[in-house]
This record gives structure tokens, sequence and C-alpha cells, in this order.
């Protein structure tokens, strides 16, 4: 029987998913398992559109279909814990298998925490991510750096800090990332500032790095982080659908090696934005600069993990007056005040954002501030943030009673 802190190679007995997925097929293997056994509904899982830099949130509940979700799409940018609220209500009233990034499951608890999710019925399968490249600009990187059409590319990866395509006619290519990157390519900025590698708040944490010799490349390094995770696993090997072996012992140090060196690359990059920001008032007057451009299209507000009040401060008109564009700064001051101390630093607010603002710059500096200050890490467990240690509602009537604005006294603690 497996349990919390167990580690295997596993690979898909299916022949199609072995050939289909990626790294063995493991990963697609659990999930068409969890579905065939009846222990989820559904799976939300993400599979290619028209083309490789086109991600499609999907809702699988015949297993069939799992296959068609297989494979990595690293040039898919989505977030799929907002998902869940919008379109699955928080998944209260059925049971919900899904994959999830570092960003993904850490909104699955942000939300969770605020009542938006039922952690009890999903089961998150982690996957290992070194981040993922904004569609626009691997488009125009294949163009101006791989000198090859975007749209003969059938497949991406990234590998040994390498970005790689494949084209139609079976030729790769591969640049180093930091070469890449130091040329304004490579991955989205957030996902260089992200520390949040191996996401062991999942159920299972799955990838490719650790797994060496024969079964490089041909199977899934897994984790086990919860025992939801080691009933699924337990569960897929005995009935057949998975098998596994022991890790490597080598392979167990080199994936810790490879975690390490990610974390201390998001670090440099932390460092590296962060200090172009300023600090006091010269970063709030870059901020005020930046914001400027904001024609209030509320996708950052809509597509945000964090947001998820009923009734919108920045739409009360004694806040923000309607149908002023730009918006006065009270908008951003109501987003930074709300969010900042749970930002996960998905990157949606600045992916999606009409006038290419560094939205996620700005609140991930403030998070990390907050955090340094407090100690409060957001989307690792279930702990409460600073100021948001009262229910919305309850905490609206009393300030409209009260007239105070004090949510939490943080110095009588």
């Amino acid at each position: 029987m497996s349990a919390k802190g167990d580690m295997c190679y596993a690979w898909s007995t299916d022949a199609d998913l072995l050939a289909k997925g990626e790294c063995g097929g493991a990963v697609s293997s659990l999930l068409k398992y969890a579905l065939e056994s009846k222990m989820v509904d559904a799976v939300l899982a993400v599979k290619k559109g028209q083309d490789i830099y086109d991600a499609v949130p999907t809702l699988i509940t015949d297993p069939a279909e799992i296959a068609e979700a297989a494979g990595s799409l690293h040039c898919g940018t989505l977030l799929l814990s907002k998902l869940f609220k919008k379109y699955l209500n928080g998944a209260k009233d059925m049971k919900i298998a899904v994959t999830v990034k570092g960003c993904d499951a850490m909104g699955m608890y942000e939300l969770a925490k605020r009542k938006q999710i039922n952690l009890d019925n999903v089961i998150m399968i982690g996957l290992n991510c070194g981040g993922s490249v904004s569609p626009v600009t691997a488009r125009k990187m294949i163009a101006d750096k791989f000198e090859t059409d975007p749209d003969t590319v059938v497949k991406e990866e990234i590998d040994k800090g390498q970005f790689i395509i494949m084209t139609a006619d079976g030729q790769h290519k591969g640049i180093s990332i930091d070469v890449l990157e130091e040329e304004g390519y490579g991955r989205r900025s957030n996902c260089r500032r992200c520390k949040m590698k191996v996401p062991r708040q999942a159920d299972l944490a799955c990838g490719n790095w650790g797994v060496i010799g024969d079964k490089a490349g041909k199977a899934t390094f897994v984790e086990v982080c919860s025992e939801k995770g080691a009933a699924l696993l337990d569960a897929a090997t005995k009935a057949g659908k998975l098998a596994t072996e022991a890790p490597n012992p080598k392979g167990i140090e080199i994936r810790g090696k490879v975690e390490g060196a990610m974390l201390k690359l998001g670090d440099k990059w932390r460092a590296k934005d962060f200090a172009g920001l300023g600090e006091g008032k010269d970063r709030l007057k870059k901020i005020v600069e930046e914001t400027s451009r904001c024609i209030k299209c509320y996708q950052c507000i809509d597509n945000c993990p964090i947001c998820y009040c009923e009734e919108c401060s920045t739409k009360k008109p004694y806040l923000v007056k309607p149908g002023e564009v730009p918006p006065n700064f009270m908008f951003h001051l109501i987003r930074f005040a709300h969010i900042s101390d749970s930002c996960i630093n998905c990157g949606q607010c600045q992916e999606l954002c009409a006038m290419d603002i560094p939205n996620a710059l700005f609140m991930h500096a403030l998070q990390v501030d907050l955090q340094e200050m407090f100690g409060f890490v957001p989307g690792v467990d279930m702990t409460l943030p600073v100021l948001a240690l009262v229910e919305e509602n309850e905490e609206r009537s009393r300030l409209s009673a009260t007239g105070s604005d004090q949510i939490y006294n943080i110095f009588n603690k």
C-alpha cells in the first residue's frame, strides 16, 4: 500500500495512452481509471484545439475521450481553478479529477478557503512545471529565433533547459531557454518568478524530472502527496491499468537538484523584476503611470482566481466613478487591497490585459512583501491569509454599521 511521501516510476499499460501520453501516459491512465471506476464523475483536462498554441479546457465524462487530452501543451496558458467556480459550481455537486500546474493548485486552495470550491470532491494530479509560454510570444519566437513557420510545428517541449520544437516533417530544433529569455522570448514573466515547481499540495505530483536509465522518456516520476492520491495510485495499479517500479535513487537525487535549480532561478528573476519597480514612492509612481492606460475591461478581475466577491467594490459608484476611462487609481487600489496578500502569481491579470499593463508584476511584488512581513504563503494549505479572516458579507455589514475601515487589527494579536 502506498503512503504519503512514497515515490515510484509509473507508465500506462494501455497501448493507445502509452503512445499518445507524455512520459509513458501514466497521468492519462490515472485519469481514465478514476472515471472508469466511478471514483469521479468527470475529468477536467486540457486538449489541443486548432494547433499547439490553442489550449482548450475540456470536461470529460467518457473514459474513451481521455486520450484526446493526452500530452503536454506548454503554450497553453489557462488557469483551471477559476473554471471550477465559474462553470462547475466549485465541485460542490460532482466529483472531479483534474491535472494542475503549481498555480492551478494554489488557486484551488485559495478558492477553497473562501468556500468557493469543495476540495473533498476533487482529485488533483499535480504536474511539475518549469513554466509556460504565451501563444503570441511562442509564434513570434518560433518564427524569429527558430526561423520556422509556426503553423508547421506539431509538437513542442521544454527539456534539459531547452525549448524544443518538432515540425510536421519530423525535424527537431532546440534553443536554450536562457538564451531565448535574454532576448525577450521564452517563458511568461510570472512563470520565471514562480517557486511552485512541484505541486505537492495536490494528491499526486507527477513529471519527468528524475526518470533516468531505460525508463527515461517512457515513464513518469510519481510522488504520493495525500491518502487520496495513494488510493488512486494503488487502485489503478491493482486493476492493471498502470505499471510501477521503485525509482532509481540517483533519479531521486537528480529530481531534487532540478527542483532546487528552478527555485534559484525563480529567486533570480524575482530580484531582477522587483528591482526594476523601485521602492516606496518610486514604485507607486511607476504603478500609477502604467495603470493610467487601463480601459476598465475587467479582464484582470474576471480571470483572477482570488476575485470571488458577489458584489465587486470596483463597481460601487462612490468608490469608482462609472464610465470614467481610464478609471481613478482607486480602481487598482481596491484590487491590491483585496488580492495582494493571496496573489498566486498565475499571471492571468497580465496575460489577458488589453493594454499590456504588467499587473501580475505589481501584484506579485506586493504579495512577496506581505509574505515577508506576515509569513503567510498563499496556495499551499488551508491557512487563512491575514486579510481574509472574516466572511465577506458579514464584514461588509459590520463596516456599514460601524463606519470603521479596520478589517483586522494586526497589532492586537
